[in-house]
């Protein structure tokens, strides 16, 4: 297997041309696919690779799936060494209170959003997903599974089209192999996707189909509310035949945004693109006269409920960003508590040993 079709670049090799040719002798190359908690698997040209990060890498810079990594390879251990510089993230907030940035995916070229057309199919969860894909980067590609059990794909299709923006979008069939030609084509070339969307919309199903076998296990869903058990439990990066890699991630049951409220922006575009015309332009599109977003949802031009959740969105990302400054200005406190609790017991030690 050839680093090309894992997905290396210009751009890492440029990345990897910074470090000292000395340094690199005797060192391998290789993307990682998984980790376990302690061990990552990696992939490299000849075989693969389970190797530990070094302290100092696991401190200032923890590897990913999809981290480009250089290592060292000796009879008795395997250490990650260095992280080459990232192309893209692609990350949600931990789930719970706690306030924590959770990695999904490093250097993702696409992102595929999955919703089925069952019961799974919700808008205003799909314009969390489509706001995830713009933060990262990537391009965000909207696959419309399950096309084989719907009978009102056409106006689903439709409703889609109204909040995607300029994110491409497909029905498809996993089960049946529709569709799935398409999304061999976005991921030629050596390019990185990675699935995201609910537990139960069919991805590990697509893998299969792209992979050719049955390597990831399915379950059937309950047919009243479209509900599946999480099938894949850790994320992988799984190469495909004929080139091009794809990240399969475990279904989110709430997904919750990482980032600013530019995210937002981002992924209702015909918003922002109203706001350009309100009167004033810091309008927070609230109560404020000569509001043009106001005046689109009064008249149906922007869907009311569309609206809304633009507006819990950009709430929800202020708390967070508020959460983060408070945490980080606590750590700035516990540091320097830290340090002057050292140079107070320097002092007492100082004068005593006079």
């Amino acid at each position: 297997m050839d680093l090309k079709s894992l997905g290396w670049s210009p751009f890492f090799q440029e990345s990897l041309d910074t470090l000292s040719p000395k340094g690199l002798e005797g060192m391998v190359i290789g993307r990682i696919s998984m980790y376990d908690g302690s061990h990552y698997d990696i992939l490299t040209e000849g075989k693969d690779v389970r190797a530990r990060a070094s302290s100092r890498v696991m401190n200032e810079f923890p590897p990913a799936i999809g981290d480009w990594v250089v290592m060292t390879l000796t009879e008795t251990s395997n250490t990650i060494i260095r992280v080459l510089e990232r192309k893209g993230f692609i990350s949600r907030k931990a789930a719970g209170k706690e306030v924590r940035e959770q990695p999904v995916a490093a250097n993702v070229d696409l992102v595929f959003i999955v919703m089925g057309l069952d019961h799974d199919f919700n808008l205003r969860r799909l314009e969390r997903y489509i706001a995830m894909a713009a933060a990262s980067g990537a391009q965000g590609v909207i696959l419309l599974n399950k096309s084989d059990i719907a009978d009102d794909i056409e106006e689903k299709m439709d409703l889609v089209g109204g909040v995607a923006g300029d994110v491409p979008y497909h029905d498809i069939s996993a089960l049946r192999g529709d569709g799935v030609e398409i999304v061999r084509n976005y991921l030629k070339g050596g390019m990185t996707g990675v699935l995201v969307g609910s537990s139960g919309v069919g991805k590990s199903t697509l893998i299969n189909n792209l992979l050719g076998e049955a390597r990831q296990r399915t379950f059937e869903v309950r047919r009243d509310d479209s509900k599946g058990r999480h099938v894949t439990t850790s994320r992988e990066l799984i190469p495909l035949p004929g080139g091009g890699v794809l990240v399969d991630n475990p279904g989110i049951r709430e997904l919750q945004l990482w980032g600013d409220a530019s995210m937002v922006e981002d992924a209702f575009q015909d918003i922002g693109e109203l706001s350009l015309e309100c009167r004033f332009k810091d309008c927070q599109h609230l109560s404020e006269p000569g509001c043009r977003v106001q005046e689109a949802v009064g008249s149906g031009e922007i869907d009311g409920k569309r609206f809304e959740n633009y507006l819990k969105l950009r709430k929800e990302l202020h708390h967070l960003s508020v959460k983060k400054d408070k945490g980080a200005k606590a750590q700035e406190r516990a540091k320097w508590k830290g340090l002057l609790k050292d140079v107070k017991h320097y002092q007492r030690y100082k004068k005593e040993g006079k």
